[in-house]
């Protein structure tokens, strides 16, 4: 078996004037990705290596997530920010890795976990986590003919 967390971003800062790639995170987004990685640790969810975009607001969300986890192997993958090739970065991780973290961004990360999953989610909000398990040891074989959704959670899903 396999299990991906797809992770989205957490919310980023648009007051500041700069590139698209170098915008960091907002407060919310500097409050929700340590609150999104306390849910998972509480959960007993420590995967095996972290893939994130190297934007910097995806790989700050990373980051923070790999710390509050404990998590040592975190990689970045140009492709995650400029290309929709999702489901080949998917297919191409190593086989010895059972859990994956992969954090990027929409629209993409929307649309591999409904390609997927075969769930119509419309949006990934920021800094929500899809999880798929899929029923192969191959991440070569991964398709939405293996794949079954084991949850979805965002942020505000918990606030009032």
């Amino acid at each position: 078996m396999k299990t991906i967390y797809f992770i989205r971003h957490a919310k980023s800062d648009w007051s500041v004037d700069c590139d698209d790639f170098d915008r960091g995170l907002n407060q919310r987004g500097l409050k929700d990705a340590p609150f999104m990685a306390e849910r998972l640790k509480k959960h007993g969810v420590k995967p095996d290596i972290i893939i994130s975009s190297p934007a910097k607001r995806a790989f700050t969300t990373a980051t923070i997530i790999a710390k509050t986890l404990g998590v040592t192997n975190l990689i970045t993958e140009q492709r995650l920010y400029d290309d929709d090739a999702y489901l080949k970065i998917v297919q191409n991780i190593d086989d010895r890795y059972k859990s994956v973290f992969i954090v990027a961004h929409n629209p993409l990360i929307t649309k591999i976990c409904e390609s997927l999953s075969k769930e119509q989610i419309d949006n990934i909000p920021t800094c929500g986590i899809f999880c798929i398990e899929f029923n192969t040891d191959f991440f070569s074989e991964i398709s939405l003919n293996n794949a079954k959704k084991l949850f979805f959670d965002f942020p505000k899903k918990h606030k009032f």
